[in-house]
């Protein structure tokens, strides 16, 4: 059964609700194969890794990453139960445990030293968010909204339904939320539906009719302003590194990226890009991209491609915390189609490290290490290697 991972971010899902991957046909395998072969060239051989500590999860458990935390939320405890756990010794009792209120599903992230606890409905929308502590898991305050960090700052908007999953598309009014009591400290309304992406201190909002505009998440002043071509903006469009922002968007009945600089939001360049399926994500200063043809890299500044990784098209990335001072962690099979190659894609290009032993599943990244499914009801922590 393949390893390989679904693109996503870190909302969690019941383990039994996880439907297993198709079988990987001889045609996939022999490409897999070959692109190894390719990869791997003349370099030493990936190391194995060995599994530091496992954890027995309940059947229909919930399992987040949350900064440096393993967060499990149990359904079935009467009330439902959230755990937190160091994946470096899940051997051992959790940091804490707490009741938490009943809910459909979960997601998390770090705001500071707040845990935001997103409680989400049959259709996955958020319901309302809890501010917990990192240290304790008692509950700080709660709004009910959908809370997102912004590095140490937070704001709170109502997300817009959607047939298929939400994301960060939000209307209404986006508040900035005081991280020590909840509060609202400022509010901008939205006159239409728009593109939220939080940045350490500052939020992006992208209108419908292309106005975007840069605010401090502490106040929300307005820091800067500009106006986008059409595009399909959406969670993952456009993306930000460091001081430079890059879109993809039509052009003259074909794609192109263009580059805007922050905070300013005055275009610098353009280029054509691929048609076709395209993911771009920060990774380490550079925007890397996946198409149909490979994975690259970019300057965001520039535009200028940094590096190639014509095979890295078959590989999928790991489901977790998008830092963009980190590199990707993506997976690829091994020549006997069973087990998994470990690599990180950062500035450099990519760097092949571990192999996975087969069996395991429903990998994800937390802290500095993987998270992986061994068995029915059964997590390894994986650890990795600095890059």
């Amino acid at each position: 059964m393949s390893v390989l991972i679904e693109l996503g971010d870190d909302r969690g899902a019941a383990l039994d609700d996880r439907r297993p991957p198709p079988e990987v046909s001889r045609r996939w395998r022999v490409a897999a194969l070959v692109a190894v072969c390719a990869l791997l060239g003349g370099a030493a051989p990936a190391g194995r890794l060995t599994p530091q500590v496992e954890l027995a999860v309940p059947a229909r458990a919930t399992v987040l990453g949350a900064g440096p935390l393993l967060l499990v939320v149990d359904p079935d405890s009467s009330p439902p139960t959230l755990s937190a756990y160091d994946p470096a010794a899940l051997g051992g009792p959790p940091r804490w445990r707490v009741s938490v209120p009943p809910a459909a599903g979960w997601s998390a992230e770090v705001a500071g030293d707040l845990l935001l606890l997103v409680e989400r409905d049959q259709g996955r929308g958020a319901r309302a968010t809890t501010a917990r502590s990192m240290r304790t898991g008692q509950p700080v305050w709660r709004r009910p909204e959908r809370v997102y960090a912004a590095g140490d700052a937070a704001v709170a908007v109502s997300e817009v339904r959607s047939a298929s999953e939400p994301g960060r598309r939000v209307e209404g009014t986006v508040h900035g939320v005081d991280p020590a009591t909840g509060a609202t400290r400022w509010s901008v309304p939205l006159p239409s539906t728009a593109v939220l992406r939080t940045l350490p201190g500052r939020v992006l909002l992208v209108q419908d009719d292309g106005l975007a505009r840069l605010l401090d998440a502490r106040d929300g002043t307005e820091r800067g302003r500009g106006h986008f071509p059409p595009a399909d903006y959406g969670p993952d469009n456009p993306q930000v590194a460091g001081a430079h922002l890059v879109l993809r968007h039509p052009s003259g009945g074909a794609v192109a990226l263009s580059g805007y600089d922050l905070p300013g939001l005055a275009p610098r360049w353009q280029l054509p890009a691929q048609p076709g399926e395209l993911t771009l994500r920060p990774c380490q200063g550079l925007i890397c991209g996946q198409d149909e043809q490979g994975r690259w890299a970019i300057d965001a500044g520039t535009g200028a491609r940094v590096w190639t990784w014509p095979a890295g098209a078959r590989w999928r990335t790991v489901v977790g915390p998008r830092v963009p001072a980190e590199p990707l962690v993506v997976l690829g099979l091994a020549a006997d189609g069973r087990r998994a190659l470990v690599a990180t894609v950062g500035r450099d290009g990519h760097r092949v490290s571990v192999v996975l032993p087969a069996g395991l599943t429903d990998c994800r990244r937390v802290g500095v290490g993987l998270i992986c499914r061994d068995g029915d009801a059964r997590m390894t922590f994986w650890p990795l290697a600095a890059p």
